[in-house]
């Protein structure tokens, strides 16, 4: 079954920039929904995000990490 998805242009430009070269946009979707590594995802999105608030992000990756832990 096939679907339709309307997106922004800006949201498009962002996919594009993490989608691989031979990778469809259905296979990047559900690349990105089954999650894989987090380490990957960064590495894929490094160079390609501002981030804006760099403390906060540290200190939420901290967190989680101490989480997974336990």
């Amino acid at each position: 079954m096939t679907k339709t998805l309307t997106i922004k242009d800006e949201v498009y430009k962002k996919l594009v920039a993490v989608k691989d070269p031979d990778e469809s946009f259905s296979d990047l979707f559900s690349r990105l929904v089954e999650g894989g590594s987090s380490m990957e995802a960064l590495k894929r999105l490094r160079g390609r995000v501002k981030f804006t608030d760099k403390e906060r992000m540290l200190l939420e990756l901290s967190a989680r990490r101490e989480e997974k832990r336990g």
